[in-house]
């Protein structure tokens, strides 16, 4: 919500320079709560265990609304508290998967070291050669002087 503030009338009474000023008391704009599985779980345990000021004085502290405390008895009561507990997605994969997995990790590691040995061994083949061949020419030019 905002407010509109004058600044001046023109001659002909229309207003000059308008502004809109957000209305500190008004949020921008209205967000719904969420509620976690465990935040339902344990508000329902304590309205419970109270009498009838102490689930008004809950309700206060919490914000809350007896209806809403209502259908989170109702989801409790079908089990859908107990669904939503547990983590979305893929369930977690069983041990065969997960040592195959690890297997298909340490296979491309072990690839990529022998990998890099192989090109060492190559360069370490070629600068033996290359020393080798400094050498003799070295010694071919020694004999000669």
């Amino acid at each position: 919500m905002t407010n509109a503030v004058m600044t001046g009338l023109s001659s002909s009474g229309q207003a000059v320079g308008m502004e809109d000023v957000p209305d500190p008391q008004v949020p921008e704009r209205a967000r719904r709560r969420t509620y976690t599985a465990k935040y339902k779980r344990d508000i329902l345990t304590e309205y419970d265990s109270l009498n009838r000021q102490g689930r008004g004085a809950l309700l206060r502290r919490e914000k809350l609304y007896t209806s809403l405390v209502s259908s989170w008895r109702d989801q409790r009561d079908k089990g859908v508290l107990a669904a939503l507990a547990r983590p979305a997605g893929a369930p977690p994969a069983s041990t065969s998967e997960k040592d195959a997995a690890r297997l298909r990790k340490e296979n491309l590691r072990l690839s990529g070291e022998l990998d890099t040995a192989r090109q060492v061994i190559a360069i370490q083949g070629k600068l033996s050669a290359l020393l080798d061949q400094l050498s003799t020419n070295s010694s071919d030019k020694n004999l000669e002087k």
